[in-house]
């Protein structure tokens, strides 16, 4: 059973955790601007000193998502929290991939995540050794079937994909984000590696989470809700984020079940 929790606040639950993930985008900011009500919970948190994590499927290393936050004006204290999909990504490739070719999708804003092993950027798809998924081109970034052309030659190459979300909204504007391509690469019969929510290894980088009593709070049943399914967490979905139309049409039992999530608790917006 499904608890709203409007009423009440996420102080009415909070001792029954010891550790929060946290989702960035569409939970705490919206891509142009901090909400008020979710830093006021951040840092009731801090004050009932639990653990936290703010866990992003952002396609670029920690210290990059941490100065982008500064400029919204979040303070230090609350940054430090940062853990992005990019960063478990980027792990991962100076372990196993940092001698390789690799050709990028995405737009040049995501570059710094493989500024390490840049001589390793190979312009010419044809000579790469694998793909490496942060995004979309900007100039191709709402057609999906430019990268089913693209890529069709290519599905016997390893995509590493950086930020598994399918889409985000920037503000009033919903754009299509690096699991999208992914996908796409998958149903050609490729295979991706995938970094970020739902998957396992981006929680157990960004945190000692032993035997913690854990709430995932987040606004996308795809990745948040579902990550916290396969963990055994349990959950705070956020309903004004990206399926905050399906659930006015259809109540979140209904939606949450055609996603195969389950969703302990419910808030609009994130509130102490």
């Amino acid at each position: 059973m499904t608890k709203n929790i409007d009423s009440d606040g996420l102080s009415s639950i909070v001792h029954n955790y010891d550790l929060f993930y946290i989702d960035l985008w569409g939970v705490v900011h919206n891509g142009i601007k901090l909400y008020e009500g979710a830093i006021s919970a951040l840092k009731e948190l801090k004050k009932n000193n639990k653990d936290l994590v703010l866990l992003t499927n952002a396609p670029r290393p920690n210290e990059t998502v941490k100065n982008f936050l500064e400029k919204m004006g979040m303070d230090e204290e609350l940054r430090n929290h940062v853990f992005t999909s990019g960063e478990a990504a980027l792990n991962y490739l100076k372990k196993s991939h940092l001698s390789k070719k690799f050709f990028h999708i995405g737009p040049p804003r995501d570059f710094d995540l493989f500024n390490p092993f840049k001589k390793n950027k190979s312009n010419d798809l044809d000579e790469s050794e694998y793909l490496l998924c942060t995004g979309l081109f900007d100039n191709h970034n709402k057609d999906l079937n430019y990268y089913r052309t693209l890529l069709e030659s290519h599905t016997h190459k390893e995509m590493i994909c950086t930020n598994p979300d399918l889409i985000v909204d920037r503000g009033n504007v919903r754009e299509l984000c690096a699991g999208s391509v992914a996908m796409v690469f998958e149903k050609m019969g490729g295979k991706v590696v995938y970094f970020g929510k739902p998957y396992a290894e981006v929680y157990n980088q960004s945190i000692d989470n032993f035997k913690k009593r854990t709430l995932a709070i987040g606004d996308n049943l795809n990745t948040d809700i579902k990550g916290a399914n396969l963990l055994n967490y349990d959950s705070l979905l956020i309903s004004n984020g990206i399926h905050k139309l399906e659930i006015f049409n259809k109540g979140i039992l209904e939606v949450s079940k055609e996603y195969e999530t389950v969703v302990n608790y419910t808030q609009s917006d994130l509130r102490w």
